[in-house]
């Protein structure tokens, strides 16, 4: 596909990094959580270790003697501890502490107290998100002692390391997904031109295609199946390329010819008037005959722009459901005079509904008609019959004149083709009638046919019936 600046997109290149995008999202959202699962189990270690603690002390300080150990010696207390990230306060509540463990001068928290008959659990523990820039877990409890009122504990722990190992882990997150997201754009890419190796062959094979070989196609052997509707298509349109590369070289042939008659005939007897003083009546004579003449060429030439501009899809577009039996009547009215001058009687009947784009009916219709009233015979009869059928209508233009030898009759509809070659100058025929209606018949997806037995000639035009949804 091509940009509107000109730039050529690289599939294999856009795949690569879709192919990254989706393996970073992949693998960060499987690291993302990961990791929240280790900041869970980290969180419920934490916590389970400091209710612990305050189990244990529970149970330690209800000793008197202990009590007097806390009075006498703390520093037994804090070698239990000896860390800078931990925090311990013992001591009655409104009273000055007994212990304080605090090595690291942590910003001391408020709590309230756990009760005394509350068996404690890691929801009790209390998380605050920020203590000196660091997370941190703490825990109060009230506990029973012998000697003097309850004691109140507080114990706590600044997660720093915890902090640090997410963080690495994090960190490593979105490292590994970054490498693995550039390691399968690399490997995604050579895939993917690899892939698209027998797409290559074939863009080669079809740009050695020209002129001179259009009989040559694509061949499917070894082909991915995506490849093979692509393949059989563009077989496809060589086939139709090729018929009408064909077709065109035989109407442009056949155009030389038609136009060399009249120019020739235009400029011989204008050469022969030239050479010697004419007579006013030889110089009319002339003229009338140039004029016949050029009057042929209009006719051809109208009839080729015709052939030549007739849209398919406008044609489709504008079809209109008409009634036949008027259709008929149109057409008789229309050749009822020139009929008459050739002795010819018109008989037009029928019934039923014609789709079809007026003009181009018409159009066939007329060329039908009117080569039926030249090629009748004098004091017959013209049978214009429209008869419905079940998946459509059939338009039948007959005549009485001479039988058409079996021999002509596929042949009556291709361009410039003339059963009586001694026709071939005259002024009324150019051979495109015929290939016109043929024309018309195919924009309607429609049929035209010819039979000629014992001096009858009919000519059919069948036109499809109305699909649902057209």
């Amino acid at each position: 596909m091509k940009s509107p600046t000109g730039l050529h997109y690289s599939l294999t290149l856009r795949l690569a990094l879709v192919f990254a995008f989706l393996a970073f999202v992949s693998l960060t959202a499987l690291g993302v959580a990961l990791y929240h699962d280790l900041e869970r189990e980290l969180i419920r270690r934490d916590d389970a270790a400091l209710v612990t603690r305050i189990d244990q002390l529970r149970t330690f300080l209800n000793d008197s003697n202990t009590l007097e150990l806390i009075r006498t010696k703390p520093a037994l207390f804090q070698n239990m501890l000896g860390n800078r990230e931990a925090l311990l306060t013992i001591g009655v509540p409104g009273k000055p502490p007994l212990l304080v463990v605090n090595p690291g001068n942590l910003s001391m928290p408020t709590l309230p107290p756990m009760p005394l008959n509350h068996p404690l659990s890691l929801s009790d523990v209390q998380h605050l998100p920020n203590v000196d820039g660091v997370p941190f877990s703490a825990l109060a409890a009230t506990i029973e002692s012998d000697d003097q009122d309850n004691l109140q504990v507080v114990t706590g722990r600044l997660m720093t390391e915890r902090t640090a190992v997410l963080a690495s882990y994090r960190l490593n997150v979105y490292l590994f997904a970054s490498v693995a997201a550039i390691l399968l754009a690399l490997s995604g890419y050579v895939l993917v031109n690899r892939g698209l190796l027998p797409v290559r062959r074939l863009a080669r094979h079809a740009q050695g295609i020209g002129v001179g070989n259009l009989n040559e196609r694509l061949h499917s052997h070894g082909t991915p199946r995506e490849l093979l509707p692509m393949i059989e298509a563009f077989n496809a349109m060589l086939d139709r390329l090729g018929k009408g590369f064909v077709q065109l070289g035989q109407v442009s042939t056949d155009m030389a010819h038609e136009l060399r008659t009249p120019i020739n005939n235009l400029l011989g007897e204008t050469q022969v008037a030239l050479q010697q003083n004419r007579s006013v009546e030889a110089y009319q004579q002339l003229l009338a005959s140039n004029v016949e003449e050029l009057e042929r060429l209009a006719r051809m030439l109208d009839n080729m722009l015709f052939l030549a501009r007739t849209d398919p899809a406008s044609a489709l577009r504008q079809r209109q459901e008409l009634d036949a039996a008027d259709e008929m009547e149109r057409m008789a009215d229309y050749f009822e005079g020139l009929a008459a001058d050739a002795g010819i009687r018109i008989d037009a009947r029928g019934s039923g509904v014609i789709w079809a784009e007026p003009m181009l009916l018409r159009r066939a219709m007329a060329n039908l008609c009117a080569n039926a009233i030249k090629y009748g015979a004098p004091d017959s009869e013209l049978s214009l019959h429209a008869t419905p059928a079940a998946d459509g209508i059939r338009l039948q233009v007959s005549n009485h004149g001479p039988t058409i030898a079996a021999e002509h009759l596929p042949r009556l509809f291709e361009r410039f083709y003339r059963v009586d070659p001694s026709r071939e100058r005259s002024a009324h025929s150019n051979g495109l009638g015929l290939s016109i209606v043929a024309t018309i018949m195919q924009l309607h997806n429609g049929g035209c046919s010819v039979t000629s037995v014992d001096g009858v000639t009919c000519f059919e035009l069948f036109f499809p019936a109305r699909q649902q949804g057209e």
